[in-house]
Order: C-alpha cells, then sequence, then structure tokens
C-alpha cells in the first residue's frame, strides 16, 4: 500500500544498505505530473478559502498580503525539508519519517498530529455542506423560509452525501485515481473566484440587505472605506494599539496557515508520481502553491472590497444576506459544495495510511481494514460537525495547533534527525532550527490569543 517504509515494485523487490542509511526505492508511480499538481491543489484548497476576506477584514490589506505571502515561502521551504529528509532515507510516509527521527514515539507523534488535522479539515468541508445545502435546495425550490422539511435539514444531508458521494471515492485504493475529481473541484473553485471578481462590482455599498446593522453600531462614513491597517482611531494609547492589532490577528494567522497545509498528501503524492525525483516533486508544489497563492488573494481581495466592514467568517454567508434567491451565488454555493465534496477523500487518504501505519504496520493490504477506517473517520467527522456550532473554532483550534506542526516543527525537527550529512552548525541546519523554533512561537502565541478572546468573549463579527 501507499506509505510504506519501503516501496517496493510490483515484484516487491528494494534493497537496503543499513538501518541509517539510505533505502534504495523502486516504485513504478503512474501518476502525471498534471493529475498530481490538480490532488496537490486540491488537498491545499478547501473551505479555508471562505474565510479570507474575513481575515483580511481584521487585519487590513497590507497585513493580510505579508500574512499570506510569509505563509506561501514558508510551507515552500517546508515542502523542500520533507521532501530532502525523504531523498536521504529512501522513505515517503510521514509517519516513517517520524520513526527514522525519533523511533516509535515520533512515529505515533506523527501520525496523530495528522489525523487531528486531517479529521479538522474533513469536519470544516462537510461543516459547509452542512450550512449551504440547505440553503441552495430552499433556493431551488423558491422557498423563503424553511419548513421544517428533512430534505432542508443539514445533519440531514451531510449524513446522505456520506455515505453516498464520499464514501465511494475514499474507497479508492490509490489517491493518483482521484485526479479527475481533483481538477473538477478546482474548476469549480476557479468558477467561485470568478463571480467573487464579478459580484464585486455588482453589489452597491453601502447595503440595504444587511437588517442587523443599524446606524448606531456602524459608521456610514467607514462602512465602504478600504482598511489597509486595522487602525482604530480612539485608541491612543501605541502599546495598546498593538495589543490590539495582534489580539485581532489571533484567528487570521492560523486560517492562513490553515490553508496552506498539504504537507500529509505529499509524499503520497510523491509516491504514486510517474518518473519521481526531488525535483519534479518540489517543482509540482511550486506550482500548487504559487496557484493557490494567486486565487486566495484574488478571492480575499474582491471579497473584502465587496462587503468591507460587513464581511462575515463565512462569505457565502455575507452574500446571501444581499439576495438569498440570486441565480448566479445560487450557482456559486452548488460549485464550492461540490468542491469542497470531493475534496473530502483526499485528505481522508493519509489519516488512513497513518492509522494502517501506526496500528498494522507489517499487515498487507486487506479491503476490510481498508473500508473500516474510512467509515470510522466519516463516521468521526459528522459528529464533530453535527456539535461543534462555529467554523471558526475548527479553523482557529486546528491552525493554531496542527497546521504549525505539519509545516514548520516536523519537517525542521525530521530534517535535523536526519540528514546526517551535514553538521549541526551549518547554515542549512541552523535555518531548519529556526523554522521548527518560529513554529513553537507560533503555536504558542495564537492558542494564547485564542484562549483569552474566549475568556473575554471578544465580538470579532465584522472585523471590528
Amino acid at each position: 500500500p501507499v506509505g510504506m517504509s519501503v516501496v517496493a515494485t510490483q515484484k516487491n523487490k528494494y534493497t537496503t544498505k543499513s538501518s541509517r542509511v539510505s533505502v534504495t526505492i523502486m516504485f513504478e508511480g503512474k501518476t502525471s505530473f498534471g493529475m498530481s499538481v490538480f490532488n496537490l491543489s486540491n488537498a491545499i484548497m478547501g473551505s479555508g478559502i471562505l474565510g479570507l476576506s474575513y481575515a483580511m477584514a481584521n487585519t487590513g490589506i497590507i497585513l493580510f498580503l505579508v500574512l499570506l505571502t510569509s505563509i506561501a515561502v514558508l510551507s515552500l521551504y517546508s515542502v523542500h525539508l520533507l521532501l530532502r529528509s525523504a531523498e536521504v532515507v529512501g522513505i515517503r510516509a510521514y509517519e516513517q519519517l517520524g520513526k527514522r527521527a525519533f523511533g516509535h514515539p515520533g512515529k505515533i507523534l506523527a501520525a496523530v498530529v495528522i489525523t487531528m488535522h486531517n479529521i479538522g479539515a474533513m469536519s470544516s468541508y462537510l461543516f459547509i455542506v452542512k450550512y449551504e445545502l440547505p440553503l441552495v435546495i430552499q433556493a431551488f425550490l423558491g422557498l423563503q423560509h424553511s419548513s421544517g422539511e428533512w430534505f432542508l435539514n443539514g445533519n440531514y444531508l451531510i449524513i446522505i452525501v456520506s455515505v453516498f458521494i464520499i464514501l465511494p471515492l475514499a474507497l479508492m485504493r490509490q489517491l493518483g485515481y482521484l485526479g479527475y475529481t481533483s481538477g473538477f473541484s478546482l474548476t469549480c473553485m476557479v468558477f467561485f473566484l470568478i463571480s467573487v471578481i464579478y459580484k464585486k462590482f455588482n453589489i452597491p455599498c453601502p447595503f440595504d440587505g444587511f437588517t442587523n446593522h443599524t446606524a448606531e453600531n456602524i459608521s456610514i462614513d467607514g462602512e465602504c472605506e478600504a482598511k489597509y491597517f486595522t487602525i482604530n482611531q480612539q485608541v491612543r494609547n501605541c502599546l495598546y494599539y498593538f495589543t490590539l492589532v495582534v489580539f485581532q490577528t489571533a484567528y487570521t494567522v492560523p486560517i492562513l496557515a490553515f490553508a496552506f497545509v498539504c504537507h500529509p498528501e505529499v509524499l503520497p503524492i510523491y509516491t504514486e508520481l510517474r518518473n519521481p525525483t526531488k525535483r519534479r516533486m518540489q517543482a509540482i508544489a511550486n506550482v500548487s502553491i504559487l496557484g493557490m497563492f494567486v486565487m486566495y488573494l484574488l478571492t480575499a481581495i474582491f471579497g473584502y472590497l465587496t462587503f468591507y466592514l460587513n464581511t462575515e467568517a463565512e462569505l457565502l454567508h455575507t452574500y446571501s444576506k444581499v439576495d438569498p434567491l440570486d441565480t448566479l451565488i445560487l450557482c456559486v454555493r452548488l460549485a464550492v459544495l461540490v468542491a469542497v465534496t470531493l475534496t473530502v477523500p483526499v485528505v481522508l487518504f493519509p489519516i488512513r495510511r497513518a492509522l494502517l501505519q501506526l496500528l498494522f504496520p507489517d499487515k498487507p493490504f486487506h479491503w476490510l481494514r481498508h473500508i473500516s477506517i474510512a467509515l470510522c473517520l466519516l463516521f468521526i467527522a459528522n459528529l464533530l460537525v453535527i456539535f461543534v456550532p462555529n467554523i471558526r473554532d475548527i479553523f482557529g483550534i486546528i491552525g493554531a495547533t496542527s497546521a504549525p506542526s505539519l509545516i514548520f516543527i516536523l519537517p525542521g525537527l525530521f530534517y535535523i534527525r536526519i540528514v546526517s550529512t551535514e553538521p549541526m552548525k551549518s547554515r542549512p541546519k541552523i535555518q531548519a532550527a529556526c523554522f521548527t523554533a518560529l513554529g513553537f512561537i507560533f503555536m504558542s502565541m495564537s492558542l494564547t490569543f485564542i484562549t483569552l478572546d474566549w475568556v473575554y468573549g471578544e465580538n470579532r463579527s465584522g472585523g471590528h
């Protein structure tokens, strides 16, 4: 199966030189460069794109651009560290890299982090299905309000979608088979982006449809002005202002980090790649992350410049307040639903591989285990979606814990421990150590400010 510590050919031949040196990998990958880009891009892009305009409303355009660019560059560097470590020891499984670096505890840690992150990702995708699909059906039927029918109940709908759409795709034996569905998913998100740009020039500001805001709680003068920095004119103390800015970005940075996490899928895609080399796989990562960076930036800018301070944590809900029965928005909702639904099987694969590596490391492939794990994972994700009320909670907590682990901490530690050909005081090792330290700092600060946000009940709706 994909993700074995030593991936053999169809004849199951492989050679090893020692437990600490390289392993000769002779897996005959069949997935093309383009299909690999589709799969990795689909793994990167998900429901996080819907919260980027809200993140920009919180930080301002300039700070958002700096944060987005920084995290994209750091993600590319992280993929480089991961591929370099895999190249040295000939291992293309995240969990096995953890075992090579830190023994069995490292293997357990890598499997737990991947499982936690991808279950959070699956939950966030299904969360969108839960809240958007009833609205799409309601608009399609021409209903102004839900009348309580079962087919307008989001909890029932996510179960139906999970069983009849996600589960069959999740039962595919290899990730490469999902390249076509990933390409279609990305096409749907491109349509979403085009619609966001189009709506910028068709929705007036101020917005008559926003009945939850009045003249007393929104300043008309500032309601339709783009903020390059989120400056509160009433704040005169510079130290307090700095604290306020950091506090306002407590959810922004985790959302951005979460939006670029593709690391659990990198090694499985590398394994199935035709003519696999580190340079070829790095090129796939470069193309995928650059493409998603452009799409993220355009979506955030045009979404924010459409609603400004009225931007909500979930962009599609903001559009629905303007005209719930708008035909284009209805099509956009449907496209996003298709896209996030087709992404769920892609992020399920690394969890199943991690659990197989952890629980059944020496067992050959068996359909019963393959199917049972998929069923259990979908069951857990459905439970989380039904009982977690706010998508920001998923993005914030998962982004603040698993995202820095997968982007910063684990790749840096793997590189330091595995690449023994370079001395610890060499420039690459020092860079990797600083990269790892940055991950711990990022995790600690994000969790601290998110906790303070919960304790003091700061209201972030509308970015103020």
